[in-house]
């Protein structure tokens, strides 16, 4: 079975400032500016974690085109507060992996600046399971955003995935690698984070 690795969480909003400021309340964590995303129409704020992950906080740019094709992370259809969106995994092949999970998407090439990777994205935009399957993303080369930010002296101690089919897609899944990673069944589909911070414990959702 095909490893998956967490990479990064992502936090939504209806405007990359709102979902920076739900992370820097939450956390208690100054974002630095991050860019934009061509071919989705989006753009970000970053912040970089202990452990080689990393936090975006992401939005419609209203500055860009509407793409071809929905956006990622379902962000047309996104309203209401920012919240923790999804929890996005690495996999070493992308083409064995969809064969895997055929439902996760579509191989996209994205690059921006001097990075260069492959993300699954459904043809709609929405991801299995309500959404709260992971986007599954293939880096190429070596270099990795958590390299270019600035550590903030925090570092993920759990994402808990709440689904109420929690124990089909941790089946489904196969464990995820990081070992941080844990499913519990709810009525209503969320990820909630917890983080070791230098203000103490904090919560993400």
């Amino acid at each position: 079975m095909h490893n998956l690795v967490l990479d990064h969480l992502a936090v939504s909003g209806t405007d990359r400032d709102a979902a920076r400021a739900h992370v820097e309340d939450a956390l208690g964590l100054t974002m630095q500016l991050g860019g934009a995303h061509e071919r989705f129409g989006t753009h970000n704020h970053l912040l970089g974690l202990d452990g080689g992950l990393y936090l975006e906080a992401i939005s419609i740019d209203p500055n860009a085109p509407t793409p071809d094709r929905p956006r990622w992370f379902d962000l047309d259809n996104f309203e209401g507060e920012p919240r923790l969106t999804n929890w996005i995994c690495a996999v070493p092949d992308m083409n064995t992996a969809l064969a895997q999970w055929p439902n996760a998407g579509g191989p996209v090439s994205l690059e921006r600046g001097d990075l260069r990777w492959k993300m699954a994205v459904p043809a709609t935009g929405i991801l299995p399971f309500d959404g709260i399957f992971p986007p599954l993303i293939e880096w190429s080369g070596t270099l990795h955003p958590a390299q270019m930010l600035s550590s903030c002296g925090a570092s993920l101690i759990c994402l808990s995935v709440l689904h109420p089919q929690a124990d089909v897609l941790s089946g489904l899944l196969g464990g995820v690698a990081s070992g941080t990673v844990r499913f519990e069944t709810a009525q209503t589909p969320k990820l909630v984070a917890e983080f070791n911070t230098p203000h103490g414990t904090r919560l993400l959702t």
